[in-house]
Order: structure tokens, then sequence, then C-alpha cells
């Protein structure tokens, strides 16, 4: 296997854990809360994510087309729409 395909599995099942953590936090939310911070709906966000896993696990790499785009929409996902779902389910942090 070699240090290289050791750095890619390593990489590999880190963007496998991202995907299924930020697949089911979505699965926990309220739909109401996707579309009060201006989001896609929570169908579609779950299908976004659920489509990245399928992907991820079909190409068994996270640098192939399908491991970049499965990486960028679950990026997308834990970066911009997590952090307002949450807040504006809990309220600001502070």
């Amino acid at each position: 296997m070699g240090i290289t395909g050791l750095i890619l599995t390593v990489l590999w099942l880190g963007a496998l854990g991202m995907t299924v953590f930020a697949l089911i936090h979505a699965i926990r939310q309220r739909p109401d809360a996707f579309t009060a911070v201006d989001k896609l709906t929570k169908p579609v966000w779950i299908a976004i994510l659920a489509a990245s896993l399928g992907a991820l696990l079909l190409a068994r790499t996270p640098i192939g087309l399908l491991g970049i785009a499965a990486v960028v929409a679950t990026g997308v996902y834990l970066a911009d729409v997590r952090p307002k779902v949450d807040e504006i389910q809990r309220g600001p942090r502070w």
C-alpha cells in the first residue's frame, strides 16, 4: 500500500466521517429551521449529503471527481448551513 495509499485512506476516512456527521446532523434538525435561515430545505440537504456519502463510498478516494464534489458539498453544509441552523434553534452562543 505504501505511504501514499495510507495517506489517501486516512483522507478518505476523514471525508467519510465528516459526511456521516453532517448527514446525521441534517436528519436531526427541524425542517422549518432550514427555511428560516434562507437555505435549501431539509429534504434537499439530506439528499445532497446522502448523494455525497454514496459518491465517497463509490469513489473510494477523496481526490477524484466524485470525492471532491462530495467533500465540497459536505463542507458547504458544515461551514454555512449547520452554524446558522444551530443558531436559529439555540440562539446566539454568547
